[in-house]
């Protein structure tokens, strides 16, 4: 009987052993994903006007199948009219209300320089105006680079992670 009680006491420590290994692998999973989902532009934005002090609105950008969309969740400009629409847009968007405006589409992370998300275009509501677009994250996630492109000319806006 001595033996049973030490085979049983035994396997008990050695299922400790392995709980505590499952709990660092997990523990090590978690901060990982954690790390990753601050690297990727998915979340809400403040955006910055190009002048780079006028808040103008909080974008959410989702992911659908790996293609990254962002709308205009709340307009913060109080210039901007609550009821506003995008009387300049040459598109479908033409005539929609700003709030809930597709400003980015069909991003999709890009396979020769990973730290960009490219394809797509954003839509300057302002002046109707849709350029290609390339987004990345910068400062480990805590800002988001958007460059809007016209030909080989550019102009980048960095706007701000609120969550």
């Amino acid at each position: 009987m001595q033996s049973t009680h030490i085979t049983i006491k035994e396997e008990r420590m050695n299922w400790g052993k392995a709980g505590k290994g499952i709990l660092a692998v997990a523990a090590a999973l978690a901060m990982h994903m954690g790390a990753w989902a601050q690297t990727t532009p998915v979340g809400l934005w403040k955006t910055i006007d190009d002048d780079g002090t006028t808040e103008k609105s909080l974008v959410r950008i989702s992911d659908n199948a790996g293609v990254l969309t962002g709308r205009i969740e709340k307009l913060l400009d109080p210039k901007t009219r609550a009821d506003a629409v995008c009387d300049k847009c040459t598109d479908e968007r033409k005539g929609q209300p700003l709030q809930g405006l597709v400003i980015l589409r069909h991003l999709k992370h890009s396979a020769d320089d990973p730290e960009w998300w490219e394809g797509g275009d954003v839509t300057d509501p302002k002046n109707g105006k849709v350029y290609k677009a390339r987004v990345r994250t910068i400062e480990g996630g805590r800002k988001l680079q958007l460059r809007g492109y016209l030909g080989p000319f550019y102009r980048t806006q960095t706007w701000t992670r609120v969550e």
